[in-house]
């Protein structure tokens, strides 16, 4: 993917299309030192999971503070993202910044992503406990911050994805349809179509 571009998903079906974010962190991906692999892992996981129409805007940004919070206030201020995910910049080393550019443009916090990441991480690695991964709310968009390895991408985003369609329910965003087989997302009776 290029460091700034789009793509859309899931043409044909009825309903209004979710934007969708996705912010890769990386010094060395903003520079094209590296091949992102976060972004793409994000982008296979929606090609695979989510039914109804969707676009994704993405951006490669370094790993400081200011390039993340005008990144991730693009997405949902101009963009109108309905969720946007980061991707790396998480763990304790002092670049890993992502955590703190994330609350600074979130108007209230979602400690429940955090901790259930950190849940999900901890049953394939005792490190989990080092990741700082932090999910909020700007406006009604929903934003959470992912590892940087594709493997813990999935292993991530398939069970916190779960929650994620209903929420956007809750904030008047579009409703997405997922194939239950990949993220059998829950809502309530009341809230199905």
């Amino acid at each position: 993917m290029e460091p700034t571009s789009s793509f859309s998903g899931r043409e044909g079906h009825v309903g209004d299309p979710a934007t969708l974010g996705i912010v890769t962190v990386s010094d060395r991906a903003s520079k094209g030192e590296y091949s992102d692999e976060g972004g793409p892992a994000i982008l296979a996981f929606f090609l695979e999971a989510i039914k109804s129409p969707w676009t994704v805007v993405y951006r490669c940004v370094p790993d400081e503070v200011a390039a993340i919070q005008a990144a991730l206030v693009e997405l949902v201020d101009v963009e109108n993202c309905s969720v946007v995910i980061t991707t790396g910049g998480t763990g304790p080393a002092a670049r890993d910044v992502t955590p703190e550019a994330t609350e600074a443009v979130c108007d209230r916090m979602m400690p429940g992503f955090g901790e259930q990441m950190r849940a999900i991480s901890l049953a394939y690695v005792p490190t989990a406990i080092l990741s700082r991964q932090v999910g909020g709310l700007r406006g009604n968009s929903l934003l959470f911050n992912l590892p940087g390895r594709p493997k813990s991408i999935r292993e991530t985003i398939d069970e916190i994805w779960k929650a994620v369609p209903y929420c956007v329910d809750l904030m008047g965003g579009p409703y997405m349809d997922m194939d239950s087989e990949v993220c059998d997302a829950f809502r309530p009776v009341s809230a199905r179509r």
